[in-house]
């Protein structure tokens, strides 16, 4: 019936039909009557809007629906919204499940993160992971775990918080996002990495330990050629409030990609953090032109310690090619200088937006890169000299504990604490549109943001994840989290089959890359031989 209706007259034209009647009808019934006025430029509008629709080119949906085809764009505009609240389980992540965002909530709310009646997870599922208690657990005065950073090098070593803020820029986050979290890192004596944007004057205003992140752009220590400008380094480096020097060589939201803050985008306070003109487009190469080969690139960072003053230098990368990554430890072998920390980024990680495409499926995760950064210095003996950070993806203790047990001396979270500061998940961070002011720089939207309430939360996030990880420690009989390893956790490989994450994760013993690679891992066997420290590709 409906087919044979459809020949004769296109029943989806009927939305603009009636629109039309009803214009006529109230129009008859203003002139006649002298009422209907307002349903007159109601669906008078409405008529406009529909004929609009037929006549435009762009979208196909609106010319075969017109006025109705507006729902569908309304309702796709709506659906992540919908999904989050309505359709998600309360284990479901994508990317971060409503049970883990609702935990940092409540922690930085400074409410209960208690939970009765059983877990939610499926402890017979495969992947299904736990800690292995103790019978004698051990009591701890303090969750305030610290581990010093700093080689034989360095003359100003850091005594770091085992958790700290990962990397994310000013311009990326707003001014008053900024300001909470060095508020609330100075308070809980923790670090702030200042991502690759450089230090604002918000990064200053409230005193906390900073990281400063060095990318390809020199952002803050850049000349007017977008080049390595050493002057400049040495007068942010040399500041008290910096604490380490990290040189980023990829993130693990888009690793081998760089990046363009459009010129409209580059307000006086951005630019003034970078070093770049105002409403000039602002390029962050993929690589850096600063050095061209490992051997140059440990040369590059023993030079920016020394014109630090000797605070401890590092790098931070997402692992990629293995030969690059053994490249450049044959670099430190070959030089003698090595780097006092690495931070190791997993692919999962990424406040930043990014091509679909890289955020799926470029990039080692974290485990694996980890794993392979972790192996290959305790395979040439210079694990004791380097330390390691890890982020990707890190809310809860117990991510910091299977972080440790991998490999990891400390981790960052940078969406933990966007949590903190009242981010809802809404994924507009790219569009200048955030609702809760994190991510903007509208002016009116990012008021929303109150900073004195939200550096208290950043605080107090640190401070109860810090106290859950004491409580971890403690139950596993241990005195410090760096005494976790992998023969602590526990992973369900099957049904009926568990297994200790130390004999699923390859292991290198100490020094054992230094003689025949017979019996390691076939990553080794394949790439280590082929790595040379004076280049970056395979020989």
């Amino acid at each position: 019936m409906l087919d044979r209706l459809n020949a004769l007259y296109p029943v989806r034209y009927t939305a603009l039909a009636l629109c039309v009647l009803f214009t006529l009808l109230s129009l008859f019934a203003m002139v006649g009557f002298g009422v209907g006025g307002l349903w007159f430029l109601v669906f008078g509008g409405l008529s406009a809007l529909g004929w609009y629709d037929l006549w435009q080119t762009k979208k196909s949906v609106l010319r075969n629906y017109p006025i109705i085809g507006h729902f569908r764009y309304m309702l796709e505009k709506v659906r992540p919204e919908l999904r989050q609240y309505f359709l998600e389980s309360d284990t479901e992540a994508t990317p971060f499940s409503r049970s883990q965002r609702s935990l940092a909530y409540a922690r930085a709310k400074g409410e209960t993160d208690k939970r009765p009646f059983g877990t939610q997870l499926d402890v017979n599922a495969n992947g299904f992971e736990w800690l292995n208690h103790s019978l004698m657990p051990t009591t701890l005065g303090t969750s305030d775990f610290r581990t010093t950073i700093g080689g034989p090098s360095c003359t100003q070593p850091y005594e770091a918080s085992v958790f700290n803020i990962s990397a994310m820029s000013f311009g990326a986050l707003s001014a008053n996002a900024i300001q909470a979290l060095n508020a609330g890192a100075a308070r809980g004596r923790f670090a702030h990495d200042t991502g690759e944007g450089s230090i604002s004057a918000w990064h200053r205003l409230h005193g906390g330990d900073l990281i400063w992140e060095i990318g390809s752009g020199y952002f803050g220590c850049r000349d007017e050629a977008g080049g390595f400008s050493e002057e400049r380094f040495k007068a942010n480096a040399l500041d008290p409030q910096v604490k380490m020097i990290e040189l980023k060589l990829s993130q693990g939201a888009k690793p081998g990609h760089g990046g363009m803050l459009p010129g409209a985008k580059i307000t006086p306070e951005i630019a003034a953090a970078r070093g770049v003109p105002v409403g000039v487009d602002c390029i962050s190469p993929a690589a850096h032109s600063a050095f061209a080969t490992p051997m140059e690139m440990m040369q590059f960072i023993a030079r920016l310690r020394e014109l630090s003053g000797g605070k401890p230098t590092g790098f931070k990368l997402c692992i990629g090619h293995p030969w690059e990554w053994f490249a450049i430890v044959k670099a430190m072998q070959e030089t003698g200088i090595t780097p006092d920390f690495i931070v190791v980024d997993g692919a999962e990680g990424g406040t930043g937006a990014a091509p679909l495409e890289f955020t799926d499926h470029v990039g080692a995760p974290l485990q694996e890169g980890l794993r392979l950064v972790h192996n290959t210095l305790v395979g040439v003996n210079l694990r004791d000299r380097i330390k390691i950070g890890a982020s990707g993806k890190v809310i809860s203790a117990f991510d910091i504990v299977r972080a440790i047990a991998i490999g990891a001396d400390w981790c960052n979270s940078a969406r933990g604490f966007m949590f903190a500061l009242g981010c809802i998940q809404a994924q507009t961070c790219h569009t200048g549109q955030c609702p809760t002011g994190v991510t903007t720089q509208d002016p009116v939207r990012q008021q929303a943001l109150v900073v004195p309430d939200k550096a208290e939360r950043v605080y107090s996030f640190h401070r109860q994840t810090l106290n859950a990880l004491q409580e971890l420690v403690q139950a596993a009989g241990l005195n410090h989290p760096s005494e976790i390893t992998a023969d602590h956790i526990v992973r369900r490989v099957n049904e009926n089959d568990v297994r200790l994450l130390s004999t699923l994760l390859p292991t290198v013993r100490p020094g054992a890359l230094l003689g025949e690679l017979t019996d390691q891992h076939k990553v080794f066997q394949y790439y280590w031989p082929q790595a040379e420290p004076d280049r970056f590709g395979l020989v």
